[in-house]
C-alpha cells in the first residue's frame, strides 16, 4: 500500500511539485527506497481544511503513518529506515553533522544586505570543510554510498546553487572541486531529477525572504 505523503506546492503553481528541501529529503528517501507514495501537493499560502484538521500545526512535509500523520522530516526519515530498512541508508553516526551548518549559513548570506558582515567567509568556510571531508572520505559523506545525510544535504546544495546565482550572482568556488562533483553526483541520481522543483520555482519561494 502506497504510503501518503504532504509535501509544498509550487508557489504561485499549486498543482506542482513546490520547492522546500525538506520535502524533498523524504521523497528523496522514499525513492531511493523504491516504496510507493502518493503525493497530496499543500499550498502552503491557502492550507486545505482537512490538511488542518489532521495537522494543526500545518506544517510540510507529513507522511500518515500507522493512521497517524506525522511531522519533521527528521522523524519521518528515522521511522522510514526502521520500518524499510533494505536497501539501507543508514550514516555513520560519526559523519552524521557533516555540512550541517551550510544550509543556516546560506540562508544568512543570501539574506545579508551588508558585504563586510561575514556571512560569505561563513558559508565558504562551511563548504570548505565539506571539501575537506570529502577528500579524506568521499565520494559521499560517509564513502562509496550514498546514505541519509546526502540526502539531506543535496536539496539544500540544489537551493543553494541556484539562489545565490540569481540574486546575487554568487557560485561556490571552482577550487572547492570535491563539492562540485558531489553536487553534481547526487543532482543527476534519477531520484533527485524526480523530485526537485523546477528552478523558477525554488526563486519564487525564496524572493519574499530575500526582499523582506
Amino acid at each position: 500500500m502506497a504510503l501518503e505523503v504532504c509535501v509544498k506546492a509550487a508557489v504561485g503553481a499549486p498543482h506542482v511539485l513546490g520547492d522546500c528541501p525538506f520535502s524533498q529529503r523524504v521523497l528523496l528517501t522514499l525513492e531511493e527506497k523504491k516504496l510507493p507514495y502518493q503525493l497530496h501537493l499543500i499550498n502552503v499560502a491557502d492550507k486545505p481544511k482537512w490538511f488542518l484538521e489532521v495537522n494543526p500545526e500545518g506544517k510540510v512535509p507529513v507522511i500518515k503513518w500507522d493512521d497517524k500523520w506525522v511531522a519533521d522530516s527528521d522523524v519521518i526519515v528515522v521511522l522510514i529506515e526502521e520500518k524499510y530498512p533494505d536497501p539501507s541508508l543508514s550514516s555513520n553516526p560519526e559523519f552524521a553533522s557533516v555540512g550541517s551548518k551550510i544550509f543556516s549559513a546560506f540562508v544568512t548570506f543570501l539574506k545579508s544586505k551588508d558585504a563586510n558582515d561575514g556571512s560569505e567567509q561563513a558559508l565558504l568556510d562551511e563548504l570548505k570543510a565539506l571539501n575537506d571531508h570529502l577528500k579524506c572520505h568521499g565520494p559521499y559523506i560517509c564513502g562509496d554510498k550514498v546514505t541519509a545525510v546526502d540526502l539531506s544535504l543535496a536539496p539544500k546544495l540544489y537551493h543553494l546553487e541556484i539562489a545565490l546565482d540569481h540574486f546575487k550572482g554568487w557560485s561556490v568556488p571552482e577550487n572547492l572541486s570535491l563539492v562540485h562533483k558531489y553536487m553534481k553526483s547526487l543532482f543527476s541520481r534519477e531520484s533527485f531529477e524526480k523530485t526537485k522543483a523546477a528552478k523558477e520555482y525554488v526563486i519564487a519561494g525564496w524572493a519574499p525572504k530575500v526582499n523582506a
